[in-house]
């Protein structure tokens, strides 16, 4: 006898009430607890367990690996400068014309290892250099800074990250922890990344079909919960904008909200992750190095974020974020893993094209000994 019948015995009264679901609602429902690719009886979900139970086992024992040397990448859309539909911001920008600020797109290459450390993410823009970085060294910005038209991973870039960013990152987090470099990074099979990355003392393991939404622990909360941290701090900086101007203008900050501006709080969300977050989403890969930690599991942090969210909205008072709902927020997420047509793709490239012409190529380091700085040097040794 089921739960259910024994129930309807013991209790007659009970109401059975006929739950139905739409199309829409089911789909948003799997991307927002991950479920878009989960078949627990499929081919996928047995392939998963026995690389979890032999392979992955077999090659951490093999190697010694401990959960500071076990490194995870995937890289993750974002529209930056996205809102929630119903706000005014969303509705105005409807009505303009050309390519729609809400459409822009960067991909950013996110990576942490099983103990929770996440390293400085890769961000991908569509503009080498837009006018917001005009005269600014990248090598100092908070994001690993790479660029193509679409805005997307590539090969070439993925190869890019690698040298110069994540064996540069890993080399300082293993120092200060007294490691050695002997690491393992594990990576989907996806197009944009090369199959001959190699580096001394840098294992390369490539996960099977199919596991991403299954065992990869990027994809088991960290990309979600980044995301809602994301929507509340870009909300707490225009509060906070708010705040110290009393002629403030939601639209005219709207306006001003520049790349650097979305630099600054994906650095900021990236700061608020906690390590016991990212630790927990290897649950399903290593579990056990996986710590009981009670209140910091992903659907625990992307509850309260988009909580806080919502009432950070209030505070603004403006049309559409003064009455924004948890439904609002988890709806402008889901947005983020809608993928551009051709014609957005066709259009972020144009107005990529269109910036550059803005913003001639400049000495992307200026630091060097550059023709600049040498005509300086040989003007004043001849005034000297």
């Amino acid at each position: 006898m089921t739960s259910l019948n024994l129930e309807l015995l013991l209790n007659p009264s009970v109401r059975i009430v006929k739950f139905t679901a739409s199309k829409g609602w089911f789909e948003k429902f799997k991307k927002r607890f991950n479920l878009a690719s989960v078949n627990l009886h499929g081919e996928a979900a047995s392939a998963a367990k026995k690389y979890v139970a032999d392979t992955f086992k077999a090659i951490i024992k093999e190697g010694g690996y401990q959960p500071e040397t076990v490194f995870n990448m995937d890289e993750m859309a974002l529209f930056w400068k996205r809102m929630p539909s119903r706000t005014f911001i969303m509705k105005d920008e409807a009505k303009a014309l050309g390519f729609k600020a809400h459409k822009d797109r960067i991909t950013l290459v996110m990576c942490g290892n099983a103990a929770g450390f996440m390293i400085k993410p890769g961000l991908i823009y569509k503009s080498k250099n837009p006018r917001a970085l005009k005269n600014k060294n990248k090598n100092l910005l908070p994001d690993y800074w790479m660029h193509n038209p679409k805005a997307w991973i590539m090969k070439c870039l993925t190869s890019d990250w690698f040298h110069q960013c994540f064996i540069l990152e890993v080399k300082i987090y293993l120092a200060v922890n007294g490691l050695e470099i002997k690491v393992i990074l594990l990576l989907d099979n996806a197009g944009g990344h090369p199959l001959d990355l190699s580096y001394q003392g840098v294992k390369i393991e490539f996960l099977l079909p199919n596991m991403m939404s299954l065992i990869q622990p990027i994809n088991q909360g960290v990309i979600r919960v980044f995301k809602a941290l994301y929507t509340r701090k870009s909300l707490q900086h225009m509060v906070e904008a708010m705040d110290m101007d009393d002629d403030f203008s939601p639209k005219e900050y709207w306006r001003k909200y520049m790349i650097t501006s979305c630099m600054v709080n994906v650095q900021k969300a990236l700061n608020n992750m906690k390590k016991e977050t990212v630790n927990v989403c290897c649950k399903k890969l290593w579990p056990e190095v996986v710590h009981n930690n009670k209140g910091f599991s992903a659907e625990e942090i992307h509850h309260s974020a988009v909580d806080q969210a919502v009432r950070l909205a209030k505070l603004l008072g403006v049309e559409g974020f003064d009455d924004m709902t948890f439904d609002d927020v988890n709806e402008l997420l889901d947005a983020h893993f809608k993928p551009l047509s051709d014609e957005d793709l066709a259009e972020m490239t144009k107005s990529a094209s269109e910036e550059e012409q803005e913003n001639p190529a400049q000495e992307e380091d200026d630091s060097g000994l550059t023709l600049k700085h040498l005509a300086t040097i040989l003007r004043m040794a001849k005034d000297l």
